[in-house]
């Protein structure tokens, strides 16, 4: 079964779009790729393909009948329109030609997807052709009428060709027929790559870009070409979730690292784009992590659809974004835009519910780490929400949860999220070792363990599933003193940076105590920093630091665990262990939650440090106690 995007097909599309869609999604093979109705540079082909042996291939869908049909030539067509009227249009085979052409000639740009060398040289390096198909018509049809004359009999599927009910269809034609429909002599020498796929994707789809790196355009014997290196792409799960949303309200539950906040930002963007005039806000609870948001939504909305669109000639970096995407941390909203503050919430929720408040609308309004939100704020955000669009998008997960909130959605925004739900299970952030690291501690030390399903369940905790990434154990370290401990990071943030080209930006320092009677932590931490003439930013130091942080210096980051929620680093080192859970904090679960958090920010480097003794210490010593053993068995059998 291929994956098709968007998962399911519109109810306003045809008759005939429909049989085609589950057609080519129960017969192409699994790891094709059906895109319906993908927007492409202004355009918007019916369907295209991209399969690894197969290149890519543009179809145009036409639910014509013989009546419909009234002159043809290969250009144009002069057929009879539903009012019996008849209009010349442009012919079904041109329109998928100009589609696929208007593709082919956005890859070519790119020298690593065309043929450098030989007889096709700078055409791209796997096939691509285009067809047509007619629904409502059958190859009898065609001979009868002597259409094949018009349209090459390769180059289209007629009815008994795409629905599975005639007689006369087979996987194997079909899949045959679809193969043919090239416009070039060449078959492709080798599947296609992940790379090669992601990269097409890439190109076509600005939505679904996160990093590459890519020089400066440079001329290739007369032909200037682009060259991308380490392109990271949304997963296709992630693409197909950020497109399948849907209009209304709509609720994401992920697991941390599963991409959420991505999701979050591209749908916000492509809200943007098909409303140009809808007022958008994104919100969520933490500073940092709403300047993070910030940051990533004006990167998306300066990225041009054409990577040659860039002045590489300028060093003044791309102009500021001009989009209508606000985003806020929740007080920030309030005191900034709705000027109230959160005791006056209880009056001005009264005031709406009788029609007296004046308050800024909002066409959509997106919130990230829903879980973190309280009941009265999502009566807020639900009486500031358009009544015509109801464009609510709520992203969470309850293992991150941090804050005792009593949770319903339905009562607190009015809305029923049934059936308007998706699950985001796999982890994508952290190597498969951190994942299964972090979430052993969670079912082990949170009380709500037993909550845990795989299962769309409202309040109910999502288990994560890894991806295949690999990567180093997390260290466990034991320091005498917390000096000690601060200086064994300092080691280990100098040697990754040296060693493994880790950039100072990509590391993190958390902390879940600033400072107690025995020790002033964070300043031990600096003077730490500051004798390995580490470069650092204090992002907890204050509010300001907060609201001026950027990942784009290269400093290493100390910071909170709270303040990390919704951040990740290639690195993390979370210290003074002792200190979780803190003795002051009742709530255990919280404690928990904050752990998983602050382990779950490093997609390749953990370190745990620890100078005491405390329960989850104690969790950790037999872990290392565990490795020991398993090591000394492991040189007994060899």
């Amino acid at each position: 079964m291929a994956f098709t995007i968007p998962e399911t097909i519109r109810t306003t599309s045809t008759a005939g779009e429909r049989q085609l869609f589950h057609t080519l999604k129960t017969y192409l093979p699994d790891d094709y790729i059906v895109y319906y109705e993908p927007e492409i540079r202004g355009k918007r082909p019916v369907f295209v393909i991209i399969g690894p042996d197969l290149g890519l291939v543009v179809l145009e869908v036409k639910d014509y009948t013989k009546n419909t049909l009234f002159q043809l030539n290969s250009d144009e067509w002069t057929i009879v329109n539903t009012a019996g009227e008849q209009v010349k249009v442009k012919s079904p085979h041109l329109q998928a030609r100009e589609n696929a052409f208007h593709i082919v000639n956005a890859l070519k740009k790119d020298r690593n997807l065309v043929q450098l060398e030989g007889k096709y040289q700078f055409q791209l390096k796997f096939p691509y052709g285009f067809g047509s198909v007619y629904t409502r018509l059958y190859q009898k049809d065609f001979i009868q009428h002597d259409l094949y004359s018009v349209v090459a009999p390769d180059l289209c599927l007629t009815r008994d060709e795409i629905d599975p009910e005639h007689e006369a269809f087979s996987e194997e034609n079909l899949i045959e027929k679809i193969v043919n429909m090239f416009v070039v002599p060449y078959r492709l020498r080798e599947p296609l790559s992940q790379e090669d796929i992601d990269t097409i994707r890439y190109h076509l789809f600005p939505e679904v870009r996160i990093s590459a790196e890519f020089r400066q355009p440079s001329p290739y014997q007369d032909q200037l070409l682009l060259s991308l290196h380490d392109i990271k792409a949304m997963d296709l799960h992630q693409e197909k979730l950020a497109k399948q949303i849907g209009d209304k309200n709509r609720l994401i539950r992920g697991v941390a690292g599963s991409g959420k906040t991505l999701i979050l930002a591209s749908r916000a963007k492509l809200l943007a784009k098909q409303h140009p005039n809808w007022k958008i806000l994104i919100l969520c609870y933490n500073i940092s992590l709403s300047r993070s948001i910030g940051h990533l939504v004006n990167q998306m909305m300066q990225e041009p659809d054409s990577l040659f669109d860039f002045d590489f000639t300028s060093d003044e970096g791309p102009p500021a974004a001009d989009h209508p995407i606000i985003v806020r941390n929740f007080h920030e909203w309030l005191k900034n835009d709705l000027r109230i503050s959160e005791t006056q919430l209880p009056v001005i929720l009264q005031k709406l519910e009788k029609g007296e408040g004046i308050l800024p609308m909002y066409d959509a309004i997106l919130i990230d780490e829903g879980q973190d939100f309280e009941a009265d704020w999502f009566k807020l955000v639900s009486h500031l929400l358009n009544p015509d669009t109801k464009s609510l998008l709520l992203v969470e997960d309850r293992a991150q949860s941090i804050y005792k909130r009593a949770r319903s959605y339905v009562q607190d925004t009015g809305l029923d999220f049934r059936g308007r739900s998706k699950v985001l299970s796999i982890n994508y952030r952290n190597t498969a070792q951190i994942v299964e690291f972090a979430w052993k501690f969670y079912q082990e030390n949170s009380a709500l363990r037993n909550k845990v399903v795989s299962k769309d369940f409202e309040n109910e905790i999502i288990s994560p599933q890894s991806t295949r990434r690999k990567g180093y154990q997390p260290a466990i370290y034991k320091a005498k003193t917390f000096s000690q401990e601060a200086e064994m990071v300092a080691k280990q943030i100098v040697k990754l940076h040296n060693d493994f080209n880790v950039p100072f930006s990509e590391m993190v320092i958390l902390y879940r105590v600033r400072k107690t009677f025995k020790a002033d932590y964070v300043a031990t931490l600096i003077r730490a920093m500051e004798k390995a003439g580490i470069p650092y930013y204090w992002l907890t130091k204050d509010t300001n630091a907060k609201r001026t942080f950027t990942k784009d210096s290269d400093q290493v980051i100390i910071s909170t665990i709270d303040s990390s929620k919704g951040l990740d680093f290639q690195a993390v080192f979370v210290v003074n262990l002792d200190n979780l859970p803190f003795s002051l904090e009742e709530d255990t679960e919280r404690e928990a939650s904050l752990l998983y958090i602050a382990m779950t920010r490093a997609k390749d480097f953990l370190c745990l440090s620890y100078s005491g003794e405390s329960a989850y210490t104690r969790y950790f010593e037999k872990i290392m106690q565990h490795r020991i053993e398993a090591s000394i068995t492991m040189k007994d059998v060899r």
